[in-house]
């Protein structure tokens, strides 16, 4: 008999690529699960169109921006990023008619700048060794100086966590029945995490742990951020984590060639970050359904040799944080 397919809400006929965001698959890890009882769920945002859960949330800032009334045709949106959210935003940027200048650090892998160019974005550089905080000051700067732009700024912008309250966690708890023990993701803009943890929370109280995977200050892992780096973004709120649990550069590039060895999951670095302290979760659990988010696939990250050399010549791999 043919094993039963169950794609709910995976699938379905959409009329535009913007509409094909999200209902993401959620795929079982038999080989990482520590415990027979314990089912290790990886939620696959990497199937969004640009290939990352960013498209989520740029969907939901642009189109909570168009129902307010904040933007318009052929306005242009500036946003500090050169990672995920600026490709996914350049996407339906695109898509919608709007410009898009992306404010970014000038050392960031070549995939990044190629994807935002292929879309159309326009693109002006921080200096790299400022980082992520120095894309964010340099835009503000601009915004300020420029009344014309709109931007989303997605880590203050209720927006970012209500596309995963509204989205991304009404899917996990469709496929899994109301059945989740914990819930795994980074601690980047804070958007995932808030957004699924409180809807996981109040769905489930406190029968469900709600985990963040946050890198050890010093330890540069891509697309996540140490809180004691001195910028908590507006949208966290930490009374609502169960646990922030440290992980290190190393245990993130480990877990990323793990996931694709073991798994066949092909994802980045965070992502590796993430499934690691999922799988310290599982290992101290008995029985139930822990999910986790996979980030995005790793196509963004091959020029670093991240699947291909050995981890001992990955250590001191320039992660640095890009959203």
């Amino acid at each position: 008999m043919a094993q039963e397919l169950r794609n709910r809400p995976c699938g379905g006929r959409y009329g535009d690529i913007v509409q094909a965001i999200g209902n993401t698959p959620l795929v079982e890890l038999k080989r990482l699960s520590p415990k027979p009882g314990v089912r290790l769920w990886a939620k696959l945002e990497s199937a969004n169109p640009t290939g990352s859960v960013k498209d989520r949330v740029a969907r939901a800032l642009i189109e909570d921006a168009e129902e307010k009334g904040a933007i318009r045709p052929g306005q242009t949106i500036l946003e500090p990023t050169s990672g995920n959210t600026g490709i996914s935003l350049a996407m339906i940027c695109s898509r919608k008619g709007y410009k898009l200048k992306v404010v970014m650090p000038d050392n960031v892998t070549p995939e990044r700048t190629q994807l935002l160019e292929m879309y159309g974005a326009e693109i002006v550089y921080s200096p790299g060794n400022l980082g992520s905080n120095g894309a964010v000051e340099l835009a503000l700067k601009m915004a300020s100086e420029d009344s014309s732009y709109y931007m989303p700024y997605q880590y203050g912008n209720p927006a970012n966590p209500g596309a995963h309250y509204n989205g991304t966690a009404v899917e996990i708890l469709d496929e899994l029945d109301n059945d989740v023990s914990a819930f795994v993701a980074g601690l980047g803009t804070g958007g995932t995490l808030m957004g699924v943890g409180r809807r996981l929370r109040e769905e489930l109280g406190d029968a469900v742990k709600i985990v963040a995977a946050e890198p050890m200050q010093g330890e540069p892992v891509q697309g996540l951020r140490s809180l004691d780096d001195g910028f908590i973004p507006p949208i966290i709120d930490l009374s609502l984590l169960d646990r922030k649990i440290f992980v290190t550069n190393r245990d993130a590039v480990v877990w990323t060639k793990k996931l694709l060895d073991e798994e066949g999951i092909f994802a980045g670095v965070s992502t590796g970050a993430i499934a690691s302290i999922a799988v310290r979760i599982a290992k101290e659990m008995d029985e139930g359904n822990i999910v986790f988010i996979v980030c995005d696939d790793g196509s963004k990250y091959l020029s670093s040799g991240l699947y291909t050399k050995p981890v001992e010549e990955l250590e001191n791999l320039d992660t640095t944080v890009w959203w």
